[in-house]
């Protein structure tokens, strides 16, 4: 499209945008503002960025390509800020990264700003990151490596010291009521039956007493964090500008963070209602009419079997893809208790999806491993669900006897006995443990672990994120404790500087830092040159008669692979009785028999039939 095309490009979605924004907002001014807003944006959009809106319209789901690799960052802790990270893009391109999520960058308070997700401006780079100058910067020098950025658009709150709020704090009636704002505790009081708490230790309750104000402010996350208020119209237009004048800065993806959350009712959980679907499929028409080589990537921590809803349907697409939490989760308790068979379970319900839903694979993120695991096929499987949650989090922290991992406790309820977990991939699998012992055996089968649930993640379905640092191994840092405004976060155990000294030591050889980046720069360089890893491929599970192996067998019109990766710490023999032929492991160069497959302790194999 031309710049010039915008009576084109709006028609593309104009009667079902109007007809899902009327039923939602009923108002017809603010719908005429909407436009303009989208208008002005689209005029505004740069020659470059149409050129790019041009190849991805020929190749809607270039996302899927077996290609693509993600890593996910803190650009201050990896290089300084921005301009530290453009200086060091080739460190990023030697690992043919093609996806790059950072963190929250935008305009913040200091120090309560919940990780970044405490937003003061949403247009505005936050001056201890770099300046908006630096961002465009980055996403030009990103687009010419084949990198796309990603960032995250917080849509459920802003910081009480965002403009709107400190201007409803000024007692201005516009921008109170661009917030959910209370006089009595009556109403509030009526949410609170319904409503859950999202941290009941560390943040109880879901409001807020403003004395300036003297007004309850609805506060879902933390008392800083004011919910903005979407029955609003104007608020959705206004989060809608934002979005775009970062898609006019070059990102290409938008992470839409607690999306579940933006709508809330009276007498409801005030999560998953049906306007937010209104809302994130309204915005994907705004984007598909505006920038069309954006996409949009949900967080949504639910079980499987409710997913599909924030993919849309085929007629009416909403999200383009999801975090993989389950996935993570299942991975890590497979490790822990070697049995893979929840795991699995896991994965046939994902593949059972529609074939619309599509998912980002990942072992860790900037958050923690919350135990989400499906507790009706822990039941039926002969699981104490509640026994297994303690027993996972406890030896991840390293609590528990015999474990060889070193993490920390998460939000401990003593009440409900629930925790989550925080490390890095490499302490959870034992590297720290044995460097700190000055044991070389236990880093060497630490190593091995690490590798192995690499392994076993990069042959889900979906595309890998990486998160920085797992690529050379790096370990806990508990210098987040010594700082006020971060010890009382053990999530701050695994959000740590990037060790540019141990980033050196990945071409030395027999290293920890070169056994992992090689590990997985040779996975990486299968991925991407493999048909089984085309975007085509058929991926489902298969039964290895072995509970510690875990398998997946991907295919195309004529290849096939099996996935294999034995998760216990001793050997297994694992057989795949329906699968008849001869494989050739594509790691160790060795002919398989799938009749009897030997796995030695945390080994991985991929194998293609020959």
């Amino acid at each position: 499209m031309k710049k010039g095309d915008w009576g084109t490009a709006v028609q593309l979605h104009e009667k079902e945008l109007r007809e899902k924004y009327m039923c939602l907002y009923g108002n017809e001014k603010e719908y005429t503002l909407l436009l303009d807003t989208m208008k002005q944006y689209y005029e505004k959009r740069s020659d470059v960025l149409k050129k790019l809106d041009a190849q991805r319209l020929a190749d809607p789901q270039w996302y899927r390509d077996g290609k693509m690799l993600g890593m996910t960052m803190y650009p201050k802790l990896f290089a300084g800020g921005l301009k530290g990270l453009i200086g060091h893009l080739d460190y990023l391109s030697e690992q043919k990264i093609t996806y790059l999520h950072l963190m929250p960058l935008l305009k913040m308070p200091h120090p309560n700003n919940d990780g970044g997700y405490a937003v003061e401006d949403f247009t505005c780079v936050d001056p201890e990151i770099g300046t908006n100058e630096d961002l465009e910067l980055l996403t030009a020098e990103l687009r010419k490596r084949g990198i796309s950025l990603c960032l995250d658009v917080v849509m459920n709150h802003t910081a009480d010291t965002h403009e709107w709020a400190m201007r409803a704090k000024a007692g201005e009636q516009e921008y109170i009521d661009m917030y959910q704002c209370y006089d009595t505790y009556d109403i509030p009081a009526q949410f609170e039956r319904t409503m859950p708490q999202v941290f009941p230790t560390t943040a109880p309750g879901n409001f807020t007493w403003n004395e300036q104000m003297k007004k309850h402010v609805l506060t879902t996350f933390y008392p800083y964090q004011w919910d903005l208020n979407y029955h609003n119209p104007r608020v959705f237009r206004e989060m809608v500008g934002n979005i775009l004048f970062l898609a006019n800065m070059g990102v290409e993806i938008f992470r839409i963070d607690a999306v579940p959350y933006i709508w809330k009712e009276i007498g409801t959980n005030c999560r998953n209602l049906p306007q937010v679907h209104t809302i994130v499929r309204m915005l994907r028409m705004i984007l598909e009419i505006v920038c069309p080589c954006v996409i949009l990537k949900g967080e949504v921590v639910m079980a499987p079997r409710e997913l599909p809803a924030y993919f849309g349907t085929e007629s009416e697409p909403e999200c383009h893809m999801l975090y993989g939490v389950s996935s993570m989760v299942n991975l890590w308790s497979t490790l822990a208790a070697e049995d893979a068979r929840l795991l699995k379970h896991q994965m046939d319900v994902i593949h059972s999806l529609p074939k619309n839903c599509y998912f980002v694979n990942y072992l860790r993120c900037h958050d923690d491993i919350g135990w989400g695991l499906d507790e009706d096929e822990e039941r039926r499987l002969q699981i104490d669900p509640q026994l297994h949650k303690e027993y996972l989090y406890r030896f991840f922290e390293g609590a528990y006897p015999g474990s060889y991992a070193r993490g920390e406790l998460y939000n401990f309820d003593p009440i409900s006995r629930d925790a989550r977990s925080c490390g890095t991939t490499a302490s959870l699998c034992g590297i720290e443990k044995g460097g700190f012992e000055g044991d070389r055996y236990q880093v060497a089968v630490g190593v091995q672990r690490d590798l192995l649930m690499h392994a076993a993640c990069m042959s889900l379905e979906g595309f890998t994120m990486l998160s920085s640092g797992d690529e050379i191994g790096q370990v806990n840092d508990y210098n987040y404790k010594n700082d006020p405004a971060t010890a009382p976060d053990s999530r701050y155990l695994h959000r740590s500087p990037f060790n540019w000294d141990n980033a050196a030591l990945r071409k030395t050889k027999d290293t920890v830092q070169e056994s992992v980046w090689s590990g997985l720069a040779r996975m990486e360089e299968l991925r991407r040159n493999h048909p089984c890893f085309d975007r085509n491929a058929y991926v489902t599970t298969w039964d290895t008669c072995s509970r510690p192996v875990f398998a997946i067998r991907r295919t195309t019109q004529d290849r096939e692979m099996i996935c294999l990766a034995n998760f216990s710490g001793s050997g297994q023999k694992a057989t795949l009785p329906t699968l008849t032929g001869t494989y050739r492991d594509l790691f160790t160069e060795e002919f398989v028999n799938p009749q009897e497959i030997w796995m030695a302790p945390y080994q991985y194999r991929w194998c293609v039939r020959i």
